[in-house]
């Protein structure tokens, strides 16, 4: 029992160190906030390690990973919200420090794209998924993958030359 404890650890942590990069820099595109996204990376994989019997069974361990990081975020963002909220009702400041320039255009600039779109094009930049990969895990046929990445770049592009053309 020990010997297989110990090859399930050395598998769960191989899993982790080709896995996690690309799940924190999902969110991150997701989110717009690193920390968040860090946060909520770990707290997949921890809960990921607590089932990892039947997580590294799963079709797409890392899909399973990528979606639980996504909901904790998604959690995590709406707490964080409600509070601010309430902190503003109370006439508390829970404001952070000011983004940088570069970090307002290329969220705002994701946030012009639909929630497919964005994701899509996370999946296939961020978590360097192919094509074929990406529709195998979210059940969408690869023309439309192809699609929405064509659209995705598009938008981008215009969303940040229009950033660009109002900053001169």
């Amino acid at each position: 029992m020990e010997g297989g404890r110990a090859s399930a650890e050395d598998e769960f942590d191989e899993f982790y160190r080709a896995t996690a990069p690309r799940v924190v820099h999902l969110v991150y595109a997701a989110t717009g906030d690193l920390e968040l996204a860090r946060d909520s990376t770990q707290e997949a994989f921890a809960r990921a390690w607590q089932r990892w019997d039947q997580v590294r069974t799963a079709d797409e361990p890392g899909a399973w990973v990528r979606t639980v990081a996504h909901r904790i975020a998604i959690s995590t963002w709406r707490k964080d919200s409600n509070r601010t909220r309430a902190m503003e009702r109370r006439g508390e400041d829970a404001r952070p420090a000011a983004p940088t320039v570069d970090r307002v255009a290329v969220v705002a600039a994701l946030r012009t794209l639909g929630p497919d779109v964005r994701e899509t094009l996370a999946l296939y930049y961020l978590a360097d998924l192919s094509v074929d990969e990406i529709s195998r895990q979210t059940g969408i046929p690869s023309g439309t993958i192809k699609a929405r990445l064509h659209r995705g770049r598009a938008q981008l592009a215009t969303a940040l030359a229009d950033t660009e053309a109002h900053d001169d």
